[in-house]
């Protein structure tokens, strides 16, 4: 099989890097130091690329790329893409939206405490002035003091339960989520956005869209409380910049607190000419924890995108946000890897894939199976298969698709089972996400499993017996190939074993551990 050919347009983290020099399917090729005019002229032979904000994925870079697959972006922001012509051409957008999600919350936070107790202001004093003025820093406390939080997600949800523990009473305004996501917490929802222009401090986490920008204007300024603060370390243009300016130089706003601006960089911005004001810039995101999570996320997300298992927080994939509960967004991730994963297992012409959907997620069974033939289909035929042509592709190979949905059973609230029947006979594969985001393979041909979607995968079925583990292990060190992860399904007396393996394994490891004496059947997977 030829190698994934993977670009990196800008700097990452090197231990996003190091993942793709290892990965034995992967021509990794770093183009981050080239000068942006010269990229262009590189991408002929790219499948897949890895940018952040320095390089413009426009219509130029789309046509000098025509082999593209997947765009990856380090990052939440995406603004510097064109998601809408990446889609015209087939290309996959994915951004990586959670790894700086604590950095964004403390930083939030940061600003929050800043402008109550005004830090920045009284250290420059003392510093640089020279001068030990208390009286000129008087501050409030947040206890007792009322917090509108406006988008109630990743970030948003834990700046809330944070200032909770400053005793500060929090509301919520989201309508796109759960109210009891809030509730939970102990924090307050609304639906009513006049609720959090009563707020004595208003922190906006949103993605930036036609419904967010200028959510704050000179319309409903007037509405906000006297003296209120106002944070930003979302998306530049959620609140109107001209709007800011001039309740900060009223005092309507007392103190505003900035990461992001309409236009960056922001060093000429009017805002900065207030003395009410504290600015960073755009460093949400600036720890180096997020920047090696970023970068391991963005990797893992460009291989899996390359071989087509899955492609982790697409962007423009054919559902509209709006229209389905968030846990779902996890599950349509997960039925196409382990639909990826079964096809693997059960290489042959395929007769026909049943999908079965148990609990509440069976409510979107048709967009379930969409997903779960692009994870068949890429593997047997590869790019040609995308979400918009993946059920004409199945109906034109003679594949009998067949939908089931059931009630929640057992222990499980959703689950959802892939069973794919060809000469060779019939496989089967369950799956589940825990806590809205962690997938898993849950069972196996009647094998009870717990095993995370991921990377190199034996399968290893054999006869119920003492000192199979051993053997097996022996065999692999033999070949010097390290066991990351060994996890065991027993069922009536055999057992089946899913060996997750750091190592590529050839077909003369697999022959080796075919002739244990106890093995009834060996696959090997790569997720």
């Amino acid at each position: 099989m030829s190698k994934f050919n993977i670009v990196v347009c800008d700097h990452i983290h090197k231990s996003g890097l190091d993942i793709l020099e290892k990965d034995a399917d992967v021509n990794y090729i770093n183009f981050a130091s080239l000068p942006k005019d010269e990229l262009l002229s590189k991408l002929g032979e790219a499948e897949v690329v890895i940018t952040r904000s320095s390089t413009d994925v426009d219509v130029k870079f789309l046509e000098s790329a025509p082999k593209l697959r997947a765009i990856v972006r380090a990052g939440v922001g995406v603004d510097n893409v064109d998601i809408e012509g990446s889609s015209k051409q087939g290309v996959v957008v994915m951004n990586v939206p959670t790894a700086n999600t604590i950095a964004a919350v403390e930083l939030t936070c940061a600003h929050i405490l800043s402008a109550v107790r005004n830090f920045p202001c009284a250290n420059s004093q003392l510093k640089y002035d020279r001068k030990w003025k208390r009286e000129d820093w008087y501050g409030t406390e947040l206890k007792g003091k009322k917090l509108g939080i406006i988008g109630f997600g990743n970030i948003g949800s834990r700046v809330g339960i944070r200032m909770k523990a400053f005793e500060m009473e929090v509301i919520a305004y989201d309508p796109y989520i759960n109210p009891t996501k809030a509730t939970d917490c102990g924090i307050a929802y609304t639906r009513d956005f006049d609720d959090i222009l009563k707020c004595d401090i208003i922190t906006i986490h949103t993605p930036k869209n036609k419904e967010t920008i200028n959510m704050i204007n000179a319309d409903n300024i007037d509405k906000l409380k006297d003296g209120v603060i106002l944070i930003n370390c979302a998306r530049g243009g959620l609140y109107n910049e001209n709007a800011i300016d001039s309740a900060l130089k009223s005092g309507k706003v007392r103190w505003a607190g900035i990461d992001v601006f309409t236009k960056e960089p922001a060093t000429s911005n009017k805002l900065l000419d207030n003395k009410n004001i504290y600015v960073t810039p755009h460093i949400g995101a600036n720890t180096l924890e997020s920047q090696e999570k970023i970068a391991i996320e963005a990797a893992t997300a460009a291989i899996e995108a390359a071989r087509g298992s899955s492609f982790p927080n697409a962007l423009n994939l054919p559902i509209k946000e709006n229209e389905i509960p968030s846990f779902m967004k996890a599950y349509l991730e997960l039925v196409q890897k382990i639909a990826f994963f079964a096809i693997q297992m059960n290489k042959d012409e395929i007769r026909s894939i049943t999908l079965e959907a148990q609990g509440e997620i069976k409510e979107y069974l048709e967009t379930l199976s969409t997903f779960a033939l692009v994870g068949i289909l890429n593997a047997t035929i590869g790019d040609k298969v995308n979400y918009v042509n993946a059920p004409y592709v199945a109906k034109e190979r003679g594949i009998e698709v067949k939908l089931v949905g059931t009630d929640s059973k057992g222990a499980y609230r959703n689950k959802v089972r892939i069973t794919i029947l060809t000469q060779n006979g019939e496989f089967s594969v369950a799956g589940a996400v825990f806590n809205e985001m962690l997938p898993k393979i849950v069972e196996i041909n009647n094998f009870m499993l717990d095993v995370t979607p991921k990377g190199r995968m034996i399968l290893f079925r054999n006869d119920d017996t003492p000192g199979v583990i051993g053997e097996v292990g022996t065999i692999l060190a033999k070949h010097n190939i390290n066991i990351s992860d060994f996890r065991l399904g027993r069922y009536d007396k055999e057992a089946l074993a899913v060996i997750l393996v750091d190592d590529d394994v050839n077909k003369e490891v697999l022959d080796e551990l075919s002739l244990i004496k106890a093995c009834r059947a060996i696959k090997y997977a790569i997720l």
